[in-house]
């Protein structure tokens, strides 16, 4: 068995464990600051929306040009005064995409350009993009956003429970903030392809929070009933159970993302694939950490609130103090009841080696 799965079988077993939902505080500072970070790129500087969402027009040139990119991008700038973003075809010709400027001067603009490029205007395609197209397609985003967010809400809180639904509502709403500061810090365009990415990662996303909180309900039945563990003790198990399933699942996605966004868009240059391969890749890591680090910890936190749970954790407490000071004395009470404390505190390992301790040993007196 490889190490990985031989680490998934011990966690799984409750043979070694870390102490995820014990330094939630940690985990909920951090994503305060990651989060954080993501406003003020947002807010500092902004999107760079795509032609798409601010109309404009995209000019292409003949095949075989001899100009190059870079010098593209300056005629372009000349003549119409905006930034543009010039991309070279297989064929060897030029898409150059000018945003944000008015429909009526793209003529004008396409004159000035064909003679800085010294091609004949004619054979300078243009194809001009409204503005109201862009502003459907993010009415719609934000409308298909919306229902998600309802839909998962309904289905967790009636598959699970409203803390639940709440902690996942949360974890989402984190996971797309920190992926559109991460846009807006980088400096990608936003294009259809980027809001399509941003609405896949929340099921990736909502995914892994769901494994965890499947295996948490199943833990909690009856919980109630028993004093070895409190329901964070349980909720740590769940995250340690399926701790391995979840990285597994998550580097499988990222991996063919990864090529997309550095080899297809880093080394090969093909920028009209950053748009969807950053959102996927960002949006899949953050889905990954907030299911582990805030999903399952917030539900921790708001279910300790209830009085079952308050009373269960002061029942739980008093029994390892018990244990605990039946084992400073040598004095303990009933044998089923100082193993069940003792067994809330050691791990499995630790247990089988107490039930091993004496066996060999001679009965009797010794002479």
């Amino acid at each position: 068995m490889s190490k990985l799965g031989n680490l998934g079988a011990r966690l799984h077993r409750g043979e070694i464990s870390y102490d995820f939902i014990g330094k939630r505080k940690i985990w909920y500072g951090v994503s305060i600051l990651i989060t954080i970070t993501a406003i003020v790129g947002l807010v500092v500087r902004g999107l760079n929306m795509g032609i798409d969402f601010q109309g404009g027009a995209v000019f292409t040139t003949p095949t075989s040009m001899s100009v190059s990119v870079a010098q593209a991008e300056g005629f372009a700038h000349e003549a119409s005064g905006h930034e543009a973003v010039v991309q070279k075809l297989g064929n060897g010709s030029l898409r150059i995409q000018i945003a944000g400027i008015d429909t009526g001067k793209a003529d004008d603009i396409k004159e000035t350009l064909a003679k800085d490029l010294r091609i004949d205007p004619e054979k300078l395609n243009a194809d001009l993009v409204g503005p109201s197209w862009g502003e459907q397609i993010a009415n719609k985003a934000w409308e298909g956003l919306a229902i998600f967010m309802v839909l998962v809400v309904i289905y967790l809180a009636i598959a699970f429970e409203w803390r639940m639904a709440v902690a996942a509502l949360v974890a989402l709403i984190h996971d797309i903030t920190i992926t559109v500061g991460i846009y807006a810090l980088v400096g990608f365009e936003v294009t259809p392809g980027t809001v399509i990415g941003l609405l896949t990662i929340l099921g990736y996303s909502l995914y892994d929070t769901v494994v965890v909180f499947d295996s948490l309900k199943e833990q909690t039945k009856d919980i109630t009933k028993q004093t070895r563990f409190t329901y964070s003790d349980i909720a740590n198990q769940s995250i340690n159970g399926t701790l391995v399933r979840s990285i597994n699942t998550t580097v499988v996605a990222l991996l063919p993302v990864a090529g997309l966004l550095f080899i297809g868009g880093g080394f090969l240059g093909a920028g009209t694939l950053n748009d969807i391969s950053l959102s996927l890749f960002v949006g899949l890591a953050a889905g990954a950490y907030s299911s582990i680090f805030i999903a399952t910890p917030l539900v921790a936190d708001l279910k300790e609130r209830e009085p079952a749970m308050k009373a269960l954790r002061k029942r739980v407490l008093a029994k390892r103090a018990q244990a605990a000071a039946g084992d400073d004395s040598g004095e303990s009470g009933p044998a089923g009841d100082t193993y069940e404390a003792a067994s809330a505190v050691v791990g499995p390992r630790d247990q089988s080696a107490a039930r091993n301790r004496g066996r060999g040993r001679p009965s009797g007196k010794r002479r």
